[in-house]
């Protein structure tokens, strides 16, 4: 139980920790400071991780990276329109 408790919580605060700089940058329109090249790999990273979760068939790993997969591309998506 307290395996799935800790699996949850990372889950949720790794996805929600992209959500205050997506709504800076739609804010600003500002990503000078934004790598692309970090945010291209940790997108590639993400998308490995949503693979692996579906071979081991673990759905807080699927459902938490592809959540986090869709704000990293968005401000990945961000990136190149107000870079």
């Amino acid at each position: 139980m307290i395996v799935q408790v800790i699996g949850y919580l990372a889950a949720a605060l790794t996805t929600l920790c992209q959500i205050p700089q997506a709504l800076r940058i739609m804010k600003t329109h500002h990503t000078k400071d934004i790598s692309l090249t970090t945010y291209t790999v940790l997108g590639l990273g993400i998308f490995l991780w949503v693979i692996y979760g579906i071979y081991v068939n673990d759905v807080v790993i699927i459902l938490a990276n592809v959540a986090t997969f869709i704000v990293v591309f968005y401000i990945w998506v961000l990136k190149i329109k107000f870079g």
